[in-house]
This record gives C-alpha cells, structure tokens and sequence, in this order.
C-alpha cells in the first residue's frame, strides 16, 4: 500500500501541455479568481459561510424539541438515547458524502455542484416538516446532511480557490470555522424559541422559508472559484483550439475508479494512520466539534435535573456556547496577526518554523477553554450553585472549540502542502463521526457517572490531546521532515 499511496508515487501526472487558450494571459488575467476585486471574492466567501452558517441548524434545532418530538413518534430514550438518531443520522451523511462529492466538484466545477448539492438539501427538509413516522424523518436528515455537509465542507476549498497567500487565507478560515460552529450550535436555541410557543414541525417550515427564500441570492452571488474549470470554459469560445480542449478534458475528467478511490478514500485514511500530526490533531479536532453536539444533549439533562427548566429553557442556555466561540475568533484575529508579523521579511522567525506559529493560541485554547471548561461546566453541576456557574464553562469550551478547530486547520493546510486536502478530509470525516457517535453515548455517561465525572472524562481526554500542539511547537520542524507528506513542503 505504502507504494501507492506515499507522495513519492509518480501517478499523478501534469498532463500534457495545454494551449495557449487553456493559460492565463499573465498574472494580473481578471478572470483569474486570485485576481478578481476583494469586493467580488469576499461576496462569495460570505456567501459560502451564510450557507454553512443556516444549514447547520438544521443539524442540531431538532434538539431542543427532542422530548415532543420523541413523544409525537412513541420513541423512548429509557435504555438508549433514540431521540438523538435524527442529529446522528445528519451528521452521518455529512461524514460521508463530501468525500465522493468534493472531489468531483474540483474536476467538474464548484458552481454547479454546490447549487445542486443546496437545492437538494432544501427539498429534503419538506419530508423532515411533515414526516409521519421516525423512520422518514431519520432517512431524510441522513439525505439532508450528506448536502449540508458538502455545502460546509466545500467552503474550505472555496476560499482555497480564491486567496492562495497564506496570511490573507488566514481570515476568510476564521470565518469560516466560526459559522460552521456557531450554526450548529445556534440550532437548538432556535429550535427551543421555536418549541416554546408552536409545534415541532415549525423547526423545519421556519427552516424552509429561510432556504428557499435564500436560493435567488445563493444562484446569483454564488461564482465558479476553480480556476481550471474557468480556463476550460474560456477555451471552448476558441473555436480552432477546440481539438486541443477536448483532448485536455478528456485527460482532466478521465479517473479511473480506482484511482479516485485511491486518492480521495484511501490516501486520508492512509495517513491517518501513519502520520502522528494528522491522527493526534484529527482526534483534538474531533472531539472540539463533538462537544458542541454532546452538550446539546448534556445541556438538557444537566439544566432539567438540577434547576427543574422546561426543554426549551435549556436549549437557550447553548448560546452560552455561541457567545464563547465569538470570542474564539477573536482571539483567531489575534494569532492570525502572530502569523502575519511571522510571516514578514524582517522576521526572525524561520520560515521553515512558520507552520508552528499557527499553533500559539491553540494551547491555552485547549488547555484553558477545552479542557479547563468542561472541569468548570462539570464541577459547578450541583442545584446549590447558581446556574450562571456551569454557563461560564459552556462559555469556555465554547471559546476552545472555536481556537483549536481553526488552529488545526491552517496547520494541516500550511504543514501538508499539496497534500492538505488529504490530511483536511481525514480531520473532516473524523469531526462528524465524533459528532455523530460521541452524543449517544453522553446520556449514558451523564447518567450513570453523573454530571461532575461525565463531562471529566471528556476533559481529561481533551487535556492529554492538548499536548499535541506543545509537541509540535518544539519539534514540529523535525518532525515535517521525516514525514514523507510534509518534507515537500516549502515555506520560502
């Protein structure tokens, strides 16, 4: 396998050289998207984190009516926590479809398929509204979050396709990983507003005016960002040139099953297990966006049992978590300037030392706002303390979250170079199996090890991940240089 899948493989050729249609005409060509005016790549990028922003509450508003909806379908959480299945289904499909899609899209156009991979996703939110068995409403969740997860996974690329420099990547990532979070995050506030007042199928007719009545907006801002697609496009108005294209295409479009399977299932699995960085950061990363969806769970049981509140009191108690990851970016701001400053000429930090910068905030992030919140939010989980007490640790992990996750992904973007999209997909699937499989198991242990030792556990978990970053900070040049992945990288 080894031979297969190692960067020194020379199966992935350039191709053959392409007409002068199928070039730039220089480095300032304005259809080039690295070229196009901030106005123009900052529309589109906010579009793109909008849309990851609102179809994340359809992730997660679905808790903060689990007790009606459960009730509604004769589902009991007695022996095992059934009312989360429609957040595991969701987060299952978005674990699994943007890793056949995404690559896809770059071949084929980003355009297309994301307004396809959107339009799909609302029209499977109409069955979750009228749904008439559990069954139905968990199928089409699963549906709903293989769209929604090629929707929040694509922007990634998409700022990719429009801002090569790594310091002014930095911002449009900052963004990004905070609408991905703070959407599902928001969810169940949503949802417990929502709750409050009307019936549960409410959650997805509000969801629905809101897709629908985005769509014109979606299908006009929303722009072709690969700029090989935008390329091919140009050269097919070249009418004599269009042998030439042709043959190009057929190259380009031409991947043999294996070859995709290979490069795009096989190759981040690969190096899950053979690269530390990325398995260790995929792990950190992971149980970051876990924990959002855990205390969607946790929250409820924790806030019920110690100050009796009603369901939908409790979902509001998961803005606490919005309003930490808000502060998590701006302290991304602030280690997005570390890196900038860094990545000066008069800089006397090494450009081979570069990759590290990335990681500053991260460890009091981890150690502070992952590890040290969850101890918080556990030990202040007794109804002789006031509630605001656990809330400061929501708070906290909320601010972890926020600064681990973008740490993490301008690390494995800078570290691993061309094979980025790689180690990224790796991290990705692993973020949305922990959120689909770790919240089952949180009423159990919320339960039967009570609310202080449940979330210690998750805590000390988190505490022995964020050694991660310390150990790259002191040895993450030589540790890039015995990876096979990394060594090529060039930060000059």
């Amino acid at each position: 396998m080894g031979t297969d899948i190692a960067p020194e493989s020379p199966e992935f050729p350039d191709g053959p050289h392409p007409p002068d249609a199928l070039r730039w005409t220089d480095e300032h060509d304005p259809e080039n998207p690295f070229n196009w005016p901030a106005t123009k790549r900052w529309g589109v990028v906010g579009l793109a984190c909008y849309v990851t922003f609102i179809v994340g509450w359809n992730a997660t508003a679905v808790s903060g009516a689990a007790i009606e909806i459960g009730e509604y379908f004769g589902v009991s959480d007695e022996s095992f926590p059934n009312s989360f299945w429609p957040v595991t289904s969701w987060t299952t499909g978005a674990a699994m479809a943007p890793m056949i899609v995404l690559p896809i899209m770059e071949d084929f156009g980003v355009r297309p398929g994301y307004l396809i991979s959107y339009f799909i996703f609302s029209i499977f939110v109409i069955p979750q509204a009228v749904a008439k068995n559990f069954a139905t409403l968990i199928a089409t969740r699963f549906f709903a979050g293989c769209c929604a997860g090629i929707l929040q996974d694509g922007t990634d690329g998409i700022v990719a396709d429009l801002f090569p420099d790594p310091v002014r990547r930095s911002l449009p990532i900052s963004c990004y990983v905070f609408s991905l979070l703070a959407g599902v995050t928001i969810g169940p506030v949503i949802g417990g507003a929502i709750n409050e007042n009307l019936d549960w199928r409410w959650l997805f007719y509000s969801q629905l005016c809101i897709y629908f009545g985005s769509m014109p907006m979606i299908f006009l801002v929303m722009k072709e960002t690969r700029g090989p697609v935008i390329l091919l496009k140009r050269a097919r108005k070249v009418s004599h040139q269009q042998v030439n294209v042709s043959e190009l295409e057929k190259q380009q479009h031409h991947i043999s099953i294996v070859q995709f399977f290979r490069d795009n299932v096989v190759r981040p699995a690969y190096m899950l297990v053979t690269e530390p960085v990325v398995f260790f950061f995929t792990l950190l990363t992971a149980l970051s966006y876990g924990i959002v969806f855990v205390s969607s769970q946790s929250v409820t049981q924790v806030f019920m049992a110690l100050y009796g509140w009603p369901e939908h009191q409790t979902a509001y108690m998961q803005a606490a978590i919005v309003v930490g990851e808000f502060l998590g970016l701006l302290i991304c701001f602030y280690q997005n300037y570390l890196f900038e400053r860094a990545f000066r000429p008069e800089s006397r930090t090494p450009r081979s030392r570069l990759p590290e910068v990335r990681l500053y905030m991260s460890i009091p992030g981890s150690f502070i706002g992952l590890a040290g919140g969850l101890f918080w939010y556990g030990w202040t989980s007794y109804s002789s303390l006031h509630w605001i007490l656990p809330t400061i640790g929501l708070a906290l992990t909320g601010i972890g979250s926020m600064v681990v996750m973008q740490a993490v992904m301008m690390y494995l973007t800078d570290a691993y170079a061309k094979y980025a999209a790689s180690a990224s997909a790796a991290a990705c699937a692993g973020e949305n199996i922990f959120a689909a499989f770790l919240p089952l198991a949180a009423q159990s242990m919320y339960t039967n090890l009570g609310f202080q030792w449940a979330s210690s556990v998750l805590a000390f978990i988190a505490l022995a991940l964020s050694f991660a970053p310390i150990v790259l900070i002191f040895y993450g040049e030589t540790i890039r240089r015995w990876s096979p992945f990394m060594s090529q990288a060039t930060y000059e």
